[in-house]
């Protein structure tokens, strides 16, 4: 089988893509309008970049009608963010917080998402998640334009809050603890407890 992307539509490009680029791991990402309204949306587009400096990424794609998320709208005016990552015990959770919302009205508050505030960054963290990074926004890359569309958000790491629960004996956290759930295609998911090990070569 070979698919020519320079043909597809965006929509079936889209789900080509998320049902084989995966798992995916999940950024559920908090952000603070200009007006102090907080917001909390999971996107599966997410990755660390590198350590020098501490950088990470996540791509919020437009909606449908072409419109930016409210994400992107918040970094924009606050360019600060928390990516909290996602256990298995959360996943209803944050699949609630892709519900399309009124733009203002907070998820934390819908959906009764205990949230702390930051150290370092203006935008609150999930309480409950295992491990959030406060980051400061670096730049946003736009590619394409209209439905499905991305801002790609690179985030400088400030601080890192991780829960002493997922610590394993050599003091790092440990996947089986950590229990974080990575996405599939469709409505499927997975979790870091299904591991195999690979000595990796000189």
């Amino acid at each position: 089988m070979r698919l020519d992307f320079t043909t597809l539509a965006a929509r079936e490009a889209y789900q080509w893509m998320v049902t084989t680029i995966m798992p995916r791991p999940i950024a559920w990402a908090s952000t603070i309008s200009a007006e102090g309204k907080t917001n909390l949306a999971p996107f599966s587009f997410f990755q660390g970049v590198c350590a020098n400096p501490p950088t990470l990424m996540f791509c919020p794609v437009n909606n449908r009608q072409g419109g930016k998320k409210d994400t992107v709208r918040n970094i924009e005016a606050v360019p600060e963010f928390v990516i909290n990552l996602v256990s298995h015990r959360l996943a209803e959770q944050m699949n609630a917080c892709a519900a399309l919302l009124p733009y203002g009205e907070s998820e934390f508050e819908k959906f009764g998402i205990v949230s702390v505030p930051s150290d370092l960054v203006r935008p609150p963290r999930v309480a409950a998640a295992p491990v959030a990074f406060e980051c400061r926004l670096d730049r946003i890359v736009n590619i394409g334009e209209g439905p499905l569309a991305a801002h790609v958000i690179f985030g400088r790491i400030l601080a890192a809050h991780i829960s002493d629960d997922v610590l394993g004996a050599d003091g790092r956290p440990d996947a089986h603890k950590l229990d974080l759930v990575g996405r599939l295609g469709g409505d499927d998911y997975t979790t870091t407890r299904d591991t195999f090990s690979l000595e990796r070569p000189d």
